[in-house]
């Protein structure tokens, strides 16, 4: 008997399957190679979001290290974080009070890590609060690591002998971030994450040991993403954040994946198919659609490359990675598993659950049968109630507001902000990052226009009392120290830090000829937003324009792609929408146990965008390929998308719940950013899986009948690549083929 030309993933699959304990072993050594990467070469990530290229502020850093090169008295003058001292009890003119002083001041240059340090000790009057009771210790170090020895020497001394001691600044914020990265990273997408998954699993199988398999997948992509990363490491500069996104995305990834294809396998074997048949039946159906999926994923998140920031580019780079292994995974490994495991999948049954294993109806449930068949009956008016409702939730996008949660929204136990607390209180003009205004060139008048910049800002109370020095290695060139009030983040900061640069410079300096750079954490913060903002519509177009060649490549139709990307863009609008009313406008804010934020994280929207875009275009291909699958069968749209939908809704459903249980674990974190990504990639996803999935796109196939499959003649000659492709019936048979 001739047999059928075989895909690429079916060939994979049967390969695999074939040789499973080959395969098993490969990626066992993978998965080894990877450990003793992390273990050993995982290094250089950073709390940052750095701006790559030569950003305003970066150029008046480079400007500032030349015409100011550190000698012994200029480390004198810097430093990179503060400790706050205070006592009710204690004046700062006091015995006690200086002897504390002097004593944490020792203690902390005796840790090794300090490289400079000053206090009112040393310099009289300028570091005590107006009051006379709080004092202030600047400290230098020059790596977030080395602050961990001082932050542990002030919360020893803090509370002794009726002081208050606390610590802020670049490093001391930069551990906390870390700190509380990780913390979120264990507690929340582990430890929730992980068991939720489980849970969601068991529903979905109705066996324990078909639950296991996909997790199983996941973690084996996880570990071999992170060894990936630790060797990119080496060359490449990450944010810390990686490590979240890979470990949240490989969970979901993963298991997604292998849930597709292990369903698909499961629904063969209770058809009748053999095992062998089985497992290529979704290889040739399921896998291809995983295949698919993960291209587009992959396409959704690279647009994110084109934004010049660390924190954006290491989130893509750890989900793009995982992507590819998840997908590596579901196309090789899964099949040897299930060649080895054959009917043993479905070991230990859970009770009830798992009593429709092996029956053929089982693959539609009854409740999304007769969602479905409502839909259908009415499909105009349930297109108009499920998405008026969905635009109505998305509605409250046009308020949004992109900023950076700095150091404030930190949780208020850690040092850090109650650092930034204390300095607020008792030092307000005091701040560990000045606006760093250097000019250069220019006239005889430039000198008296920096003088006079000088006094005009330190009359504005946005700012504070600043200092003028000449260099002495580039002549002509000069600094202007001067504290900006409030979180360095902050929207107040940030707008007069743009005010400053736009508009008092520009006047004040007109006509001398001199070229003014302002850097400095605040005029990096300010570059930051430009650099995540400014990029958004060439991503959107790409992402857009990509995704749409490739689902009319797909699909050969134009309406399909059309209505897919239409769909997801709702979708995504949803999640926009949520976060507004929940983080900016407080509403069910502290009931979710989130907080009330002036400002959502500026990388925020343009990554939700990609991720959800990414993950929503998943349900889309899996759920269209077998509606298309079923429609070359029968030749009817509305059954297709009535067999299609019932068929896929559960597998649908429970895909996207564990993906809402992943990201719940983000949202359920301490960190503002990951609370306001983790809660929008949730909400959006259940709507995705549920109104959109399940009402909308059935609603739209079925008004728009056969011109779904809407191909313009002038677009004939594109090539056919099936996203499920079924082998012929007599290779699935349990003839002598099997033999």
């Amino acid at each position: 008997m001739a047999r059928s030309k075989q895909g690429f993933t079916e060939r994979l699959a049967r390969a695999c399957s074939n040789h499973p304990w080959r395969t098993l072993a490969l990626w066992g050594l993978a998965v080894v190679a990877a450990l003793a990467l992390t273990a050993t070469s995982l290094r250089g990530l950073t709390s940052e979001g750095y701006v790559s290229g030569k950003p305003e502020s970066t150029r008046a850093a480079d400007l500032i290290a030349k015409a100011f090169p550190p000698t012994p008295a200029d480390l004198k003058s810097q430093f990179s974080d503060i400790i706050v001292v205070h006592s009710d009890r204690y004046g700062v003119d006091t015995p006690r009070f200086r002897a504390f002083v002097a004593k944490l001041s020792s203690q902390s240059e005796a840790t090794g890590k300090v490289l400079n340090l000053r206090s009112y000790l040393e310099d009289g009057r300028t570091l005590v609060s107006r009051d006379g009771h709080a004092a202030v210790i600047q400290i230098l170090v020059n790596t977030d690591r080395a602050i961990e020895p001082v932050v542990l020497l002030v919360k020893k001394a803090n509370g002794q002998d009726g002081f208050a001691v606390t610590i802020t600044g670049d490093h001391a914020v930069g551990s906390d971030f870390s700190a509380v990265s990780q913390h979120d990273l264990e507690q929340g997408e582990l430890a929730l994450g992980l068991p939720a998954a489980m849970v969601v699993l068991l529903l979905v199988f109705g066996a324990v040991v078909a639950g296991l398999v996909p997790l199983l997948m996941a973690l084996v992509s996880i570990a071999v993403g992170m060894g990936i990363v630790s060797a990119l490491s080496l060359q490449f500069g990450f944010s810390v954040f990686i490590l979240n996104m890979l470990t949240g995305m490989g969970l979901a990834l993963g298991i997604d994946y292998s849930l597709f294809v292990l369903s698909r396998y499961r629904e063969e074997r209770a058809a009748g198919t053999i095992k062998e048949a089985a497992i290529r039946a979704a290889g040739a159906t399921a896998s291809r659609a995983v295949a698919f999926s993960g291209g587009t994923f992959v396409i959704a998140l690279s647009g994110m490359f084109l934004v010049k920031t660390t924190v954006l580019r290491s989130l893509a780079a750890g989900a793009i990675i995982v992507g590819i292994v998840s997908v590596a995974a579901a196309l090789t490994l899964l099949p040897a598993v299930l060649g080895v495991l054959g009917d043993r999948v479905n070991a230990l049954r859970v009770p009830i659950l798992g009593r429709d294993i092996g029956r053929e109806s089982s693959a539609e449930g009854r409740f999304w049968q007769r969602i479905v068949e409502v839909v259908l009956r009415r499909p105009l008016l349930s297109l108009l109630v499920a998405a008026g409702a969905m635009l109505a939730i998305a509605s409250p996008t046009l308020g949004l507001h992109v900023g950076e949660n700095g150091v404030n929204t930190l949780p208020s136990h850690l040092p850090s902000e109650q650092g930034y607390v204390a300095l607020q209180r008792y030092f307000p003009a005091q701040s560990p990052y000045p606006a760093r205004i250097v000019v250069s060139g220019g006239n005889a008048a430039a000198r008296a226009d920096l003088v006079k910049l000088q006094k005009r800002l330190a009359v504005d109370p946005r700012f504070a009392p600043g200092a003028i020095k000449n260099s002495t290695v580039l002549r002509g060139v000069s600094l202007l120290d001067v504290p900006v009030r409030g979180d360095a983040s902050s929207d107040g900061a940030i707008k007069a830090l743009r005010d400053l640069r736009s508009h008092i410079i520009p006047e004040l300096f007109a006509g001398s000829g001199a070229k003014v750079l302002v850097g400095g954490r605040t005029a990096l913060y300010s570059d930051y937003f430009n650099a995540v903002t400014n990029p958004t519509p060439i991503v959107l177009a790409l992402v857009l324009g990509l995704s749409f060649v490739l689902l009319t490549v797909a699909f050969r139709s134009i309406v399909v792609a059309a209505v897919s990307i239409l769909l997801d863009l709702l979708s995504v609008g949803a999640a926009y929408g949520v976060l507004t009313l929940v983080f900016l406008h407080g509403y069910g804010a502290h009931l979710l146990g989130f907080q009330h934020v002036p400002v959502i994280d500026a990388w925020v929207p343009l990554f939700l965008f990609s991720v959800l875009f990414g993950l929503s275009m998943d349900y889309q291909v899996f759920l269209v390929s077998r509606i298309r699958e079923r429609y070359d069968q029968t030749g009817s749209t509305r059954d297709a998308v009535s067999g299609g939908v019932a068929s896929t809704a559960r597998i649908i459903t429970g895909a996207a719940l564990i993906i809402i249980a992943v990201f719940s674990g983000f949202a359920s974190g301490e960190m503002v950013a990951f609370q306001q990504m983790g809660f929008g990639v949730a909400v959006a996803l259940f709507l995705d899986a549920t109104v959109v999935r399940s009402v909308v796109l059935p609603s739209v196939l079925s008004l728009l009948g056969d011109r779904c499959w809407y191909l313009p003649r002038w677009l004939a000659w594109l090539p056919r690549v099936e996203v499920s492709r079924h082998p012929q019936a007599a290779a699935l048979s349990t003839s002598t083929d099997a033999a």
